[in-house]
């Protein structure tokens, strides 16, 4: 068994890859054995991150990128090929959501931000497509890899206040869908593309919404979603560990086209 998730010197890129979520797979992706392109913004983050994964023996590299900006995105892409020796996987994490773009008592669905939206909706689904682009040719080339794109719970079950974000994390599950047809097609059956769908996990992005700014405590949202997660708790990120080990493994090989959610049960209750 321990041979079919095995990942001893598979190259991995991952985007977003300083975030909370991101972060935690490049560290355990990286222990599993696995040489990790760190792809961020913020390129001081990602060395940071990488920093303390060289400091315990392992090996990750630091690039910077614009998800946005197809050049930066070839260039990082190509930097991270030519640092690891080859990409066998893509994991597709940056992402995120914007307080102009989610609603509030203090601002209605009417008086959205254009803006706000078009940068939420890019900044998941673009930014998803561009790295699928650069990296998925080199795939293409190899006639085998893994990508690996983060979606969400909201593409099940659209959640109140983040009509942005929702809309763009749907996009990404039915553009995992298509890609996985597309590549098994048009290039070779050995190149698979599936999606993580986190529930609710503490990040950057969502805390404003599950805790209060000033005591940390929850928020009525907040204790919401506690009260419809079967399990009763926020994820971790080291929750994620074990589905993206078995997705990017040999042990997922006939898998491909799927969004599994990681979610703690939130998906499977009614609220009854």
């Amino acid at each position: 068994m321990d041979s079919l998730y095995d990942i001893k010197g598979k190259n991995i890129a991952i985007t977003g890859g300083a975030g909370v979520l991101c972060g935690s797979m490049a560290k355990r992706l990286s222990q599993a054995g696995a040489r990790v392109s760190v792809l961020d913004f913020s390129i001081d983050k990602a060395r940071k991150l990488c920093e303390d994964i060289n400091g315990t023996g392992e090996t990750a590299f630091a690039v910077e990128v614009n998800v946005l900006e197809k050049e930066s995105v070839h260039k990082a892409i190509e930097t991270a090929h030519d640092k690891m020796g080859g990409i066998d996987v893509l994991i597709n994490g940056a992402g995120g959501n914007r307080k102009e773009a989610t609603t509030s008592d203090k601002l209605s669905f009417f008086d959205l931000s254009e803006e706000a939206v078009k940068q939420v909706f890019d900044l998941n689904f673009v930014g998803t497509l561009l790295p699928c682009q650069i990296a998925g040719k080199y795939m293409a080339q190899a006639g085998n890899g893994v990508i690996l794109n983060i979606s969400s719970m909201n593409a099940f079950r659209p959640l109140t206040k983040i009509p942005a974000y929702s809309a763009a994390k749907a996009a990404i599950s039915n553009f995992t869908q298509w890609l996985a047809v597309h590549m098994c097609r048009n290039y070779s059956p050995k190149i698979r593309v599936n999606a993580l769908a986190p529930g609710f996990f503490l990040t950057e992005q969502n805390r404003f919404l599950l805790t209060d700014e000033n005591t940390g405590d929850l928020t009525p949202r907040g204790k919401t979603i506690i009260d419809h997660t079967p399990m009763a708790r926020f994820g971790s990120p080291e929750d994620l560990a074990g589905t993206v080990l078995w997705l990017v493994s040999n042990a997922s090989e006939f898998v491909t086209g799927i969004v599994v959610p990681v979610d703690g049960g939130f998906s499977a209750f009614s609220g009854v």
